[in-house]
């Protein structure tokens, strides 16, 4: 059988014995080199395995392979959802956002973002902040305004193995707030963490329970606790609470 081969080449590459011999060498057979016979590694007995099963596979009819399909079937509960939508409540996909960095990130500040909150809007055209948790920045100012633990505190820490790195949680009550409106004391407390005044610290705000919890390290939480009492005119003791571990220290 013939085979017509055509073989492109740049201008300078004229030499016609090394086009031949490079058309030769495009068209000839590869080698076929013969693999030996694959020779298992391990015992190739089946009647002499280390592990058998004990019983032997169930086998399962036609009738039960049938009914399982049915059962397996979609129902209209599953699928009967053609209404939800998860971008509803997302800023960045109402109709009314424009496109633009600038615009989606003002839009996040000045609108209420917490999105369970029902409150009414106000009614002077401008709608306050309602952030819902709220994080600080770390900051190298109050290294020297920083003072040891307290004893009974370290006492406590090492009882319970504890390292001053844990993260503790204080906890803000209406009970406590010296007759101030939470939100109130909420607004506040954004604007310790957003000066830098709480080290380690991060807050949010728990409306349905009436209640606001304030994170930081053990290491700072007593420092955090008399700050809080004087900024924000807290009364009565605030309890330490540590994840597993429970209320640690009172203050």
């Amino acid at each position: 059988s013939s085979m017509e081969v055509v073989l492109h080449y740049r201008p300078h590459q004229k030499d016609l014995i090394k086009l031949q011999k490079f058309a030769e060498a495009a068209v000839k057979e590869f080698p076929i080199r013969q693999l030996p016979r694959f020779t298992p590694w391990f015992p190739n007995d089946l009647h002499r395995l280390p592990l058998k099963p004990k019983k032997q596979a169930p086998v399962i009819s036609y009738e039960e392979v049938e009914e399982l399909k049915q059962l397996s079937t979609p129902s209209e509960y599953v699928t009967g959802f053609p209404d939800y939508d998860c971008t509803k409540n997302l800023l960045e996909f109402h109709s009314s956002m424009k496109n633009g960095p600038t615009l989606i990130q003002t839009q996040a500040v000045h609108q209420p973002i917490n999105l369970d909150y029902q409150g009414e809007p106000p009614t002077n055209g401008e709608q306050k902040l309602k952030r819902s948790w709220s994080a600080s920045l770390p900051s190298a100012k109050l290294k020297g305004k920083i003072h040891p633990l307290s004893q009974e505190l370290q006492n406590n820490l090492e009882r319970l193995k504890l390292h001053a790195f844990y993260r503790a949680k204080w906890t803000i009550e209406q009970s406590i707030c010296n007759n101030h409106n939470l939100e109130d004391i909420w607004i506040k407390l954004n604007s310790l963490i957003k000066q830098n005044e709480l080290p380690s610290c991060n807050a949010t705000i728990q409306r349905s329970v009436g209640q606001i919890w304030i994170f930081c390290d053990i290491l700072y939480c007593e420092y955090v606790r008399n700050i809080l009492r004087e900024k924000l005119n807290l009364t009565d003791k605030m309890d330490l609470f540590v994840h597993k571990y429970g209320t640690i220290f009172s203050l």
